[in-house]
C-alpha cells in the first residue's frame, strides 16, 4: 500500500514534500518488478535535475534502469547510504531507502504527479 501522503510517477519514484524542498525516492511496486537492487547513481549535491530528465540509474538482478525525476530542482542531498548499501532501498523504500532532497524550483511540477489512490489504480491496471 502507498503511504497516503507522497505523490507519486508512472516511471515509479515518490516524492514527499517538505515545505520548499522535496525527497524523492523509488516505490515498492517498482522494486518488486526490478528485483534486488545492486548498484545505484545519484546526482551530487548542487547538481540540477529536471522534471522527466534522467537523473540517475540503478542496476537489479535483471537490468540497468534509468532514475527519472518527479521535480525540477537543485540536489540538496543524496542518501549516501544507499549508495554504500542499495539492499535498503528494497528494504525500507519509504523511509531509510530516499535516494535524493532537492529544492523545488516549479513547485506546481507536484501537481502533475498522481495521488496514491491514482498510483494503486494505476499499477493495478485499474487506470
Amino acid at each position: 500500500m502507498c503511504p497516503k501522503e507522497l505523490k507519486y510517477t508512472k516511471s515509479h519514484k515518490w516524492i514527499k514534500i517538505e515545505g520548499s524542498n522535496a525527497i524523492i525516492g523509488l516505490t515498492d511496486f517498482a522494486i518488486v518488478q526490478v528485483g534486488e537492487i545492486i548498484f545505484i547513481r545519484l546526482p551530487v549535491k548542487e547538481d540540477k535535475i529536471t522534471f522527466d530528465k534522467s537523473f540517475g540509474e540503478f542496476e537489479s538482478t535483471k537490468a540497468v534502469f534509468e532514475l527519472f525525476s518527479p521535480v525540477t530542482g537543485t540536489v540538496l542531498e543524496i542518501n549516501e547510504e544507499v549508495v554504500k548499501s542499495p539492499e535498503i532501498i528494497t528494504k525500507d523504500p519509504y523511509g531509510k531507502g530516499w535516494l535524493v532532497k532537492a529544492k523545488l524550483e516549479n513547485p506546481t511540477e507536484v501537481s502533475l504527479l498522481l495521488n496514491s489512490d491514482e498510483y494503486t489504480a494505476f499499477t493495478t491496471g485499474g487506470q
